[in-house]
């Protein structure tokens, strides 16, 4: 298994590191070209969603990652990239991937005062921790199935071949949330180069 690490800007090598404790071969995505490696699956770190997406555009990846996506490339996206795979984002639009039933409040718990961490009930795996950055939570889906709540906000969410979490899973010492992700991409058909 193979899985793509979408690293433009924000926390790309702790999601790098989790994947090579959990024995999954990962290489970075930096450009449009290197989405013509084959990929079991792909993660869109936290980090600034604003800049991931310009990026996204300026480099041409924006369409082939939409076109990836919606043709069943399992993603996992964390905090900004709920937001980016998110159809929706209050708080202001910016460049997004705009692939997942979901609506996003951007900073919802604050700033970065507003960072916590907090163990919960993530449907499947049990108790977890997370660790919440200037974490957005997900304020209506539409179909999405929405995986955890924290004080009745939902702040992880699976629809179809995507995998949201508000909180930074990559942050803990806990792999519960990135082997969902890998069990997501394994049972999906081998996703064959886009570009």
């Amino acid at each position: 298994m193979r899985i793509g690490v979408l690293a433009l800007q924000g926390a790309f090598i702790e999601h790098e590191k989790m994947l090579s404790r959990l024995g999954v071969d990962s290489f970075e995505i930096r450009q449009l070209k290197d989405l013509s490696q084959p990929m079991d699956g792909l993660i869109i770190p936290g980090g600034e969603s604003t800049v991931q997406g310009k990026l996204l555009l300026e480099l041409g990846m924006m369409g082939p990652l939409r076109d990836m996506i919606s043709s069943g490339l399992p993603v996992f996206g964390t905090c900004a990239g709920l937001i980016l795979l998110a159809k929706d984002i209050e708080g202001g639009e910016a460049p997004h991937l705009a692939a997942m039933d979901i609506t996003a409040k951007r900073n919802a718990y604050g700033r970065q005062l507003g960072s916590f961490s907090f163990s919960g009930e993530f449907r499947g795996l049990g108790i977890i921790p997370m660790t919440f950055i200037r974490a957005p939570y997900i304020s209506r889906s539409n179909g999405a199935e929405i995986l955890a709540e924290v004080n009745g906000k939902a702040v992880a969410a699976r629809q179809k071949n995507m995998l949201v979490t508000a909180f930074h899973p990559e942050l803990t010492g806990d792999t519960s949330v990135h082997s969902y992700f890998l069990d997501m991409a394994q049972s999906s058909e081998k996703f064959p180069a886009a570009v």
